[in-house]
């Protein structure tokens, strides 16, 4: 049965992942890329790599749904919703994509992988991230923490008006 929800959120995700070139909008085009990476976050949880697969779905929700706020924000097609392209230069792309995947295939199926040496980690998520942080794990922590900071007073400071201001002569008075 995981074999058969593998293979089915595999092909989903190329799927979803097809789509995101060949709808004809901005809106449907990022909530297409949005059920590709839940595909991938499903794939992960089912590998039992159970923090990055949580993480990859959290992730890419927020990420996709701000993406989504800020087109109908700022796009002059409201909401994104009216037909466009998403491939510019078709047959330039379409030659690299086509390069780049024969590539890709190629060096995998000519890679000689090594074999695994020793035994599988209790937790492997821990073992990750103390193969990749070593001790700096709480000095990322205090940096990430410290870059949310960054990002929210920027954005405070970016304004000068405060929630309930509104511009000269948007209220009915003189400007």
């Amino acid at each position: 049965m995981q074999t058969v929800v593998f293979w089915v959120l595999a092909v989903a995700a190329v799927g979803f992942g097809v789509a995101v070139f060949v709808v004809d909008s901005m809106a449907r085009a990022t909530f297409a890329l949005l059920a590709s990476f839940l595909c991938v976050g499903g794939e992960l949880l089912l590998l039992d790599l159970n923090y990055l697969g949580v993480l990859v779905v959290l992730m890419m929700i927020m990420e996709m749904l701000v993406m989504a706020v800020f087109m109908i924000m700022y796009m002059m097609n409201p909401g994104g919703l009216m037909p466009m392209t998403m491939v510019h230069n078709r047959r330039a792309a379409l030659t690299i994509s086509i390069a780049v995947f024969a590539a890709m295939a190629a060096g995998v199926l000519l890679t000689p992988w090594p074999h695994r040496r020793g035994a599988v980690p209790h937790d492997p998520a821990f073992s990750l991230g103390e193969a990749i942080m070593g001790p700096k794990m709480l000095v990322m922590m205090v940096i990430g923490i410290a870059i949310l900071a960054t990002m929210i007073g920027s954005v405070v400071l970016a304004t000068d008006r405060g929630r309930y201001d509104r511009p000269p002569g948007r209220d009915g008075g003189a400007a």
